[in-house]
């Protein structure tokens, strides 16, 4: 097998065996790059000097006989919406093009104590607004799996270089579903932590009462790895929550007996794609052979998520990008009057239509006279929606839905149609109002060979038993297993 296909923990034992070096496993990485990502079009920038020039201190330390990392020498990449030291940060947008951070994010500088090796930054939805990287000031991401098709968002470039082998893991975010949908279009995994888990100092900030860092892999014990690596209190961080984080290894059990799956009502809703739908009730078959209980329950508010969530994130939107004004960083209009005109041209020229489209009706959200009547009531549903999932987990241990309504649509689908572009994310908003933890794993194809994800939501840091449950499906099938077609 090619190195560039190996996982996480194959890596590392080839490296700790001698059988490969840190070196040329990155080169077998940036050959690969460069042989396919003129289609795929996953990243923004490369950062080839400084991680060939990492792989060589890795391959020094094995040399000398020290114990290395599980991520040691292992080449990652980065969602381009995470600060990193000396390299270029645009999270996807022009009013960014030039501004390069003085710091490195939390979970990159955990990386770089680990010793991984970064081989770039990847595309993304212009400020993580959107589920098909078609946003992106730069470029298009297409699905490893068919070149027509979105490879979902706004993680897309993260989920797509995971799926195409150009990197063996990668860093998303997770504000309403933008590492759990693209993973499951892509036919890969993806974990959305638990709000406060996983540090956000250095994540260039959209709606910060959701957004979430988590890791796109190949299998899930390289899930358990990166979750190893990423997790834990920062003091940096306000919303980070201090409590001790398990060795996430120790839950990669195959044994469901006697757990209680929860299959909420509410997320099998007229319009899901047939195939979808064949693909999870299979899943649940497969859980109960397996020896698990499956209850049916409700999550009532559900209907209400879209919604809420619109309000929410656009409100909190408006607030975190007013600091893009052409002033102290990023795109500065030429042509200007006055400070006004300034304010206005720069935000003009800088950013593109969703984020202006989400800017304009987080400022009306919370514009006075409207801020009871949109604002504080999205607020007050979301609770009533954390309370639901309370609710539930008093009687399951887990919860089973689709990731998305459909496997991976056409590109240029539905850019013409914001509100069926917000639909995709229809099963997986919820989690983040919540401030819960879900993964989505690959459970089956469409007829048209498409991946289709499952997700597996779980009570406030319970990540260990998400990832038993679902280390214990895909060690039971083989879904995982099939590749995206050669990339022609």
């Amino acid at each position: 097998m090619e190195l560039y296909k190996r996982t996480i923990h194959q890596l590392h034992d080839l490296l700790v065996k001698k059988e490969a070096t840190s070196k040329e496993i990155t080169e077998a990485f940036y050959r690969r790059i460069r042989g396919v990502d003129d289609k795929i079009k996953a990243y923004l920038i490369l950062t080839e000097e400084e991680a060939l020039r990492q792989a060589d201190r890795v391959d020094q330390k094995i040399s000398k006989g020290e114990k290395i990392d599980d991520l040691a020498g292992v080449p990652l990449g980065l969602k381009d919406i995470l600060c990193t030291r000396g390299v270029r940060t645009t999270c996807g947008s022009k009013i960014l093009e030039g501004y390069v951070p003085f710091y490195d994010g939390t979970v990159v500088q955990k990386l770089k104590e680990r010793d991984a090796v970064f081989l770039g930054k990847l595309n993304m939805d212009e400020f993580a607004m959107g589920s098909s990287t078609e946003n992106s000031a730069y470029q298009i991401t297409r699905n490893p799996w068919d070149l027509s098709r979105i490879p979902g968002g706004s993680s897309g470039g993260s989920a797509a270089a995971v799926a195409a082998h150009e990197c063996t893991a990668a860093l998303g975010t997770d504000t309403g579903g933008s590492i759990r949908q693209p993973a499951s279009c892509c036919g890969i995994v993806g974990l959305k932590p638990t709000y406060g888990r996983v540090s956000r100092y250095g994540l260039v900030a959209f709606a910060s009462s959701l957004d979430q860092i988590g890791p796109l892999t190949k299998d899930v014990e390289d899930c358990a790895i990166m979750m190893n690596a990423i997790s834990g209190y920062d003091p940096r961080d306000s919303t980070s929550v201090y409590l001790e984080v398990p060795d996430y290894r120790q839950s990669l059990r195959t044994d469901v007996k006697g757990l209680r799956i929860g299959i909420p009502n509410e997320y099998f809703i007229e319009g899901m794609d047939p195939d979808v739908e064949k693909a999870i009730t299979g899943a649940i078959e497969q859980f109960k052979r397996l020896g698990a209980e499956v209850l049916r329950i409700s999550l009532p508010h559900t209907e209400y998520a879209v919604a809420v969530y619109y309000i929410i994130c656009t409100a909190e939107a408006s607030s975190n990008l007013a600091r893009y004004d052409g002033v102290k960083y990023g795109h500065r209009s030429e042509e200007f009057k006055d400070l006004m005109e300034l304010y206005t041209r720069s935000r003009a020229e800088g950013f593109g239509p969703e984020v202006k489209r989400r800017i304009i009706l987080g400022t009306y959200v919370l514009s006075a006279g409207y801020y009871d009547a949109y604002y504080r009531k999205a607020s007050q549903v979301r609770t009533l929606m954390k309370t639901d999932f309370d609710e539930a987990f008093q009687k399951v241990d887990v919860i089973l839905a689709p990731t998305a309504p459909t496997p991976a649509f056409r590109i240029g689908e539905k850019v013409e149609d914001p509100l069926q572009m917000y639909l995709s994310d229809v099963f997986t908003i919820p989690v983040n109002l919540g401030g819960i933890p879900a993964i989505t794993i690959p459970c089956g194809f469409s007829r048209e060979g498409l991946p289709i994800g499952l997700q597996i939501m779980g009570k406030h840091f319970d990540e260990g038993k998400l990832l038993r449950v679902a280390y214990t499906f895909e060690q039971n099938t083989d879904v995982h297993l099939k590749e995206a077609p050669p990339i022609a």
